[in-house]
């Protein structure tokens, strides 16, 4: 049983909303234990979810460790070749913020959106665009 105060269900919903903008795609991750490296678990998790293989290359993994406040933003190739470093340390911050109060659901949700514009800005949706990736909260590998 769940016992994280999480809401699978608007955190999956933020998912989709994000992706009705954009070509990109979001997928969140939770580690209900913890993890002592957020950002090494993200980038072994971006690869098994399947996340290096959409067309654009501009896929983002958010990977979270509430009992641990830990947490890591990875995106693939494609993202990183047009954002730099400042907006991922400003959804960090609002992130690690919003797990401080306790609000986790929230600080997801707040950075699936902000994820979501950025991901519009650089790859707008497209006629031709099709949900390349699930829109499911993935729990340490099982699909909730």
């Amino acid at each position: 049983m769940n016992m994280l105060p999480l809401d699978h269900d608007r955190i999956q919903q933020a998912i989709a909303a994000a992706e009705l903008r954009t070509s990109g795609e979001l997928r969140v991750i939770i580690y209900p234990r913890g993890v002592d490296d957020a950002v090494a678990a993200a980038k072994e998790e971006f690869v098994r979810l399947g996340m290096t293989r959409t067309r654009e290359r501009n896929a983002v993994l958010i990977l979270v460790a509430p009992e641990s406040h830990t947490f890591a933003v990875v995106g693939d190739q494609g993202v990183h070749a047009r954002c730099g470093s400042n907006f991922w340390e400003s959804i960090a911050a609002q992130m690690q913020a919003d797990f401080r109060a306790g609000k986790f659901t929230d600080g997801i949700v707040a950075a699936v959106a902000r994820t979501g514009e950025l991901l519009a800005t650089h790859f707008p949706w497209s006629p031709d665009d099709r949900n390349e990736l699930p829109d499911d909260v993935v729990e340490r590998g099982v699909v909730i």
